[in-house]
């Protein structure tokens, strides 16, 4: 195996340029090992760019790369055989995909002793900071060691506290701000070999006290009996009265106890190690009851999220006109940073679509040798070639979603390179190329059933009349000083606002015809395959001045939104303004992280991820009389109250990562829908407790449109005197939340779920 800066058929300046670009890649990672949670992909063959600029003369049955999540730079690697090289790929592919479907409880106690503990898969963020922590590699911990873990895991504690896991309970008395950690080390000691290190069975009972979780204990007591089990209809009373169950009773609670009580292996049928395997547990399971530990693995699964997991496949009609969903879409999607100077690559096309983005947008501009190129016209943002974009599209755009892509051109080029445009997107994207009506009925748009697997392009098209067409220069609006001076020059050498349009280029261009916007009341009426881009600005003025009438608009019509032209840094606007008046095409800078990216993947969460989402029935009706801004009565007016109990935290992260900082963390949720139903609310700070933190804190919503709603739960690292660090959040459709007892599982900034991080909370739903 080798790295691709050593293909020896590289210049010198390119095995410079590469070796340079390789340790930036090592110091980007921090470290030798990398876990299999850190990485996102990994491709065979020439899919990434370095591959395609460096490995172009090298057999792509050697090649492959491994992608990492958090924007990390790829490995690009070249092995010395075929059979090596597909060893690598296969295998890596197997456990990333077990890694992946792995539950949230396998990922925390898929170990039950310390051996291994050290010796098994780094899975499990305890598993890393155990490691971490153990300098010596001897497999045991000793009390220095001990103290550098709890501080790893984020745990404050002083000498002699610590020392209390080694030494028998001598005194009662502890520091208040510590009760959260010790109230389970009972008068005993974990040190029973009297070696002051712990190994073995001693780190196996540590782990468990470490992993108490009392706030489940205490649930569990009041719903099992007094044997300490939880029976058929006592687990199916809980389902139908805490947690709402719609389908509660003794079939779901006994699929539940199969599914996660353990098994006569030691296991559940989920493959969890909890404990080795007793007689109590096998009789528990024979006779269809549940214990604590098949209680608190249920709670920690997919059943006990808080996300509807019915709504994590396709559950909505997508049988309806293309104009009644909601689109994920991203704007300048070849942009991995700013809008002025920072890199284009295929890479950010490949991304977004893996994201489930079902609309891309593509600037093309004359590049040298009549090969059409992509960038941010007037900038000094890089450039990629029009071609390599549409292989990195043809190549992603159905991985994660079966339903139509929509590529939005905004065309710059000449005659001569609009047809290698047009060339290039027949060759390379053949049958998925849309270039036909998929039937006669124009009176509305097809659906996303009937386009599955096809490919669409929105752009300018011919009329009978002219080959000229308008010039629609988004670029032109950029707030930026060096923007507006080359924007004057085209304007001075005469250069005209409309463009000469390639009739080949035209005929790609079926339902998604670009037009200017003329007005809500046009006649003729608009055709519903004529659609337009507005900016953030007037798509704003116009949401607020005539609400009801851009709803209507969008029953037949597809609207494009796009960020204003002084979002240089590839900042977001606010999503849900434009989707409370039924745009469809939202487009945003997926590379900015930030509350607007985190509300549009929560949007699109449902629905099987599949980057459509069907609009409510009030912004499908063209007699609708919804308006966001003033909310009267009507079929969207189903006033709720969400109450929402935050309990615990469970393993956050820390992210100021001295060995000395502990998180303070505080959880905020925030309501995201129509004016009257936002809101924001928070809890109080925990000190100096990042790993099992306590609030049992509630708190109520009103909630008019839930329909529209989005609830957004954020933790945050409290700073008296800078911003407060963001840690984790969640974000999902109100009508997706599941009420009752649930965990949150918390993602990162980059949409990334972290492998342990979680708070439990406690949902109820009521008729207002």
């Amino acid at each position: 195996m080798q790295c691709i800066r050593r293909q020896p058929k590289l210049s010198k300046a390119e095995e410079y340029q590469l070796l340079e670009e390789s340790r930036k890649v090592a110091a980007l990672n921090g470290k030798r090992l990398v876990s299999i949670e850190d990485i996102q992909d990994v491709r065979a063959g020439h899919k990434t760019e370095g591959m395609e600029k460096y490995a172009k003369d090298v057999p792509e049955s050697l090649c492959f790369s491994i992608i990492f999540k958090d924007r990390r730079k790829n490995l690009d690697l070249i092995a010395g055989s075929e059979m090596v090289a597909n060893h690598w790929v296969a295998g890596l592919g197997k456990i990333i995909a077990k890694s992946n479907s792995m539950s949230q409880r396998q990922k925390l106690q898929q170990m039950h002793f310390y051996g291994t503990f050290l010796k098994s898969k780094p899975n499990s963020w305890i598993h890393s900071c155990l490691r971490k922590a153990d300098k010596n590699k001897d497999n045991k911990m000793s009390f220095k060691e001990l103290k550098n873990f709890l501080k790893e895991v984020n745990v404050q504690v002083d000498d002699s506290y610590a020392r209390q896991i080694f030494q028998p309970w001598h005194r009662r008395q502890r520091k208040k701000k510590e009760e959260f950690y010790l109230y389970s080390l009972r008068s005993q000691q974990c040190d029973k070999s009297r070696t002051d290190t712990l190994e073995d069975d001693e780190i196996e009972e540590f782990y468990k006290i470490l992993t108490t979780r009392e706030e489940i204990d205490q649930i569990f007591s009041e719903h099992s009996g007094p044997d300490g089990i939880m029976s058929l209809d006592n687990l199916a009373r809980f389902l139908r009265e805490e947690q709402h169950e719609e389908s509660a009773g003794p079939e779901l609670a006994l699929s539940l106890i199969q599914r996660y009580e353990p098994n006569e292996t030691g296991t559940t049928s989920a493959e969890i190690v909890l404990s080795p395997p007793t007689h109590f547990s096998l009789a528990v399971k024979n006779e269809s009851a549940m214990t604590k530990d098949g209680f608190l693995m249920y709670l920690l699964s997919a059943d006990g999220n808080v996300f509807n997991q019915s709504h994590s496949k396709v559950y909505q009609d997508m049988t309806q006109p293309l104009s009644h969903y909601y689109v994920s879409s991203s704007h300048n999607t070849y942009l991995m940073e700013d809008q002025l100077a920072g890199p284009s690559s295929t890479e950010a096309y490949i991304r977004a679509l893996t994201k489930g983005c079902r609309c891309v947008e593509l600037d093309c501009w004359d590049g040298p040798n009549s090969e059409p190129v992509i960038y941010h016209g007037y900038t000094l943002t890089s450039k990629i070639l029009f071609s390599d974009a549409i292989k990195a599209i043809k190549n992603y755009a159905f991985k994660t979603s079966p339903y139509p892509v929509i590529i939005s051109l905004e065309n710059h080029c000449s005659l001569e390179q609009q047809k290698m445009m047009a060339h290039y997107m027949q060759t390379i994207l053949e049958d998925l190329l849309l270039v036909a009506p998929v039937d006669s009925d124009m009176w509305e748009l097809p659906s996303p059933e009937q386009l599955k697997g096809k490919i669409l392009v929105k752009g300018k098209k011919l009329s009978p009349e002219t080959e000229d067409v308008s010039d629609e220069d988004e670029a032109a609006e950029i707030e930026d000083e060096s923007v507006k001076s080359e924007v004057e020059k085209k304007r001075m050498v005469g250069l005209s606002d409309k463009l000469k349009l390639a009739k080949e280029l035209s005929d790609t261009v079926v339902y998604c015809k670009s037009v200017h916007f003329q007005g809500f009341d046009t006649a003729p009426p608009q055709a519903c395959n004529e659609m337009t881009s507005f900016g953030e600005g007037k798509a704003w003025k116009l949401a607020q001045e005539s609400g009801t009438n851009f709803i209507r608009h969008n029953v037949r019509h597809l609207s494009r939104i796009y960020p204003a032209g002084w979002r240089t840094d590839s900042s977001n606007y606010n999503p849900v303004d434009m989707w409370n008046v039924g745009c469809q095409i939202v487009a945003l800078n997926f590379q900015y992280k930030g509350t607007e990216m985190d509300i549009h993947q929560g949007r699109f969460q449902e629905n099987g991820f599949c980057g459509y989402v069907l609009k409510p029935e009030f912004l499908r009706d063209e007699q609708s009389r919804f308006n966001p801004k003033t909310i009267t009565e009507g079929p969207w007016l189903t006033r709720k109250k969400l109450q929402v109990k935050v309990i615990s935290g469970q393993q956050l992260p820390k992210v100021n990562k001295s060995i000395n900082s502990i998180v303070d963390p505080k959880v905020i949720i925030e309501v995201h829908g129509v004016q009257r139903d936002n809101n924001k609310k928070q809890t109080a700070v925990i000190n100096n407790n990042g790993f099992n933190p306590k609030w049992k804190e509630t708190f109520e919503f009103d909630i008019h449109v839930p329909k529209m709603a989005l609830v957004r739960f954020i933790v945050e690292d409290y700073d008296v005197s800078t911003k407060n660090d963001f840690i984790g959040q969640f974000t999902a459709p109100f009508t997706s939340l599941k009420q009752g007892y649930r965990h949150i599982h918390l993602l990162t900034k980059n949409g990334d779920q972290y492998p342990s991080a979680t708070l439990f909370v406690h949902i109820n739903i009521l008729d207002s």
